[in-house]
């Protein structure tokens, strides 16, 4: 942990530190926005064993249609787009589109831990992941994603023994607990300690 921390706090001293700050503030104006919060919801939908990038052309090439186009007709984009996924996916958008107003319902909920849980049970597709990702692309703080690069960084440092293949809720949040010790030792929250881990094993500040 100790090695990680120091490579954090060196990447903070770059110009990199600049890209982490725009970003953040990007997904901060995202939840005055109705339609940009259910686009994020899709986009966090179609990163589920895919890519960033992949979920960026989609969201890209789909936007303003993810809530008009019918189910076959989503499958029919996405496969043209090359996403493996695409009956699959669309049916997941396709269910989604009941929470087009989702920030209403966001609203009701005072912390970012119970409204996870929330999205978890109710959003079809989620898992605790997509959900957490989904959060800090509208602009919430405190919630880790565990995705392959970041658990992959994690086992580097020895933060954990192996690469699990799966997370549980228990081991999802026992992990988000050991970065949140980075956090403490790095004066970050977790949204933008993820864009640094991020940077650090791809070379790219995305979301």
């Amino acid at each position: 942990m100790e090695v990680l921390v120091q490579k954090v706090n060196s990447v903070k001293r770059t110009a990199i530190s600049k890209l982490v700050d725009q970003r953040s503030e990007e997904f901060e104006a995202v939840f005055a926005d109705d339609s940009k919060v259910f686009s994020e919801l899709c986009f966090c939908l179609t990163t589920a064993n895919s890519s960033a990038e992949m979920g960026i052309k989609v969201q890209n090439a789909l936007q303003g249609r993810l809530d008009k186009l019918t189910r076959k007709e989503l499958s029919v984009e996405l496969r043209k787009l090359g996403y493996r996924f695409y009956n699959k996916r669309a049916e997941y958008i396709d269910e989604a589109k009941q929470w087009r107003n989702i920030k209403n319902k966001i609203k009701e909920f005072q912390g970012e831990i119970e409204l996870r849980e929330w999205l978890v049970e109710n959003i079809l597709g989620f898992g605790y992941k997509e959900a957490s990702h989904f959060l800090r692309n509208i602009g919430f703080k405190e919630l880790a994603i565990l995705d392959r690069h970041v658990l992959r960084t994690m086992h580097e440092h020895g933060m954990i023994k192996e690469l699990p293949k799966t997370l549980n809720r228990k081991r999802y949040l026992e992990y988000e607990g050991k970065l949140e010790e980075i956090c403490k030792r790095t004066n970050l929250n977790q949204s933008q300690l993820d864009l640094y881990l991020w940077y650090m094993k791809t070379g790219k500040v995305l979301k």
